[in-house]
């Protein structure tokens, strides 16, 4: 079908085409409605084959004076003019709206979620969606009437900041595959991209000295982290949180709480304090994989980068409120 447009329609004809019919809408806020000026329909091979083979039985019959001829011709014309409508429903008149974007590390793959809602009395079937830049659609979906389906679509991060989500194709060939109904949407969600953290990166910059009592103001008082368990290691230093998430399934292990004498000063992870001939990129690498450790040894940590100085603290969120710091590093906080 391509071809043929290529070959029949003018160049300036086609270029004020597809200014018109499909320009970019620029991103969809919020929930977005499939109205019938949003679905395009035409013809896929199938029905070009389809058309074909009616118009030679039309110009048989007309020749032979074939009544059945005619009757079978007529009864095809029928039924593909009742494709064109239900493969035009099947996708009008839907709701389209965003989920949830997981953050990712840079280099890894972003997930997005997505929702097809459908809030009509109709069932919707073999529903293709999925980023016009993957190509043909990897990923169908039903929608019963009434009802919402979601749909998890992947794309790499290749650098740290927001990762907007690119424009997506919907398309549906339901019931017959004589025709192709498709609509294009920008959704308003984007995925935030860490830093990847350094692989082979130097210790934990820990400064502090141990004080002569044994006591100090890191961590509490003379707890100095967490490591594998060993023979002999009282129940009581058995550090539960951390077991917790382990699966033995995957190779975890027991692991108890580290004591040593107290350290005076608490584990500062200083963005400025690091070497100044290193590039930028690589700086918010180390910081990351810092992080990642003194969060795998439950240290508590206190993180300076620019403006923003956190206190000493440990767990989830402070963990994700400083990759967020390291992502968005002279980027910016949009959107």
């Amino acid at each position: 079908m391509a071809a043929l447009l290529t070959r029949f329609i003018p160049a300036s004809l086609r270029a004020k085409a597809d200014t018109w019919l499909f320009q970019k809408r620029g991103v969809d806020p919020g929930e977005t409605f499939l109205a019938q000026r949003r679905v395009f329909i035409l013809p896929s091979g199938a029905g070009m084959g389809f058309a074909a083979l009616i118009l030679t039985l039309l110009i048989g019959s007309i020749n032979y004076s074939l009544g059945l001829g005619f009757a079978l011709t007529f009864t095809m014309g029928t039924c593909a003019m009742v494709d064109i409508f239900l493969t035009y429903k099947n996708m009008a008149h839907l709701h389209l709206r965003p989920g949830r974007a997981q953050p990712v590390f840079a280099g890894e793959v972003a997930q997005f979620e997505l929702h097809v809602v459908n809030r009509t009395k109709l069932d919707r079937y073999a529903l293709w969606i999925d980023f016009i830049e993957a190509g043909e659609a990897r990923h169908v979906t039903d929608v019963a009437a009434g009802a919402s389906s979601a749909v998890i679509l992947s794309a790499p991060s290749l650098e740290r900041g927001w990762l907007a989500a690119p424009r997506i194709r919907l398309s549906t060939r339901f019931p017959l595959g004589l025709l192709r109904a498709w609509s294009y949407w920008q959704p308003d969600l984007s995925a935030l991209v860490y830093p990847f953290p350094e692989e082979n990166a130097p210790p934990l910059p820990i400064s502090g000295v141990e004080s002569a009592d044994g006591h100090g103001h890191a961590g509490h008082d003379d707890f100095a982290g967490i490591r594998s368990y060993q023979p002999g290691d009282p129940m009581r230093h058995m550090a539960w949180r951390q077991i917790a998430r382990l699966d033995p399934a995957d190779g975890g292990q027991l692991v108890t709480k580290h004591f040593e004498g107290g350290a005076i000063d608490e584990l500062v992870l200083d963005f400025n304090a690091m070497p100044t001939f290193m590039n930028l990129e690589l700086r918010l690498s180390r910081m990351t994989r810092w992080v990642l450790d003194a969060e795998q040894r439950a240290l508590p940590y206190a993180f300076r980068i620019g403006a923003i100085d956190f206190e000493a603290s440990s767990g989830e969120a402070h963990q994700a409120a400083c990759l967020r710091a390291l992502a968005l590093h002279g980027l910016g906080e949009a959107p």
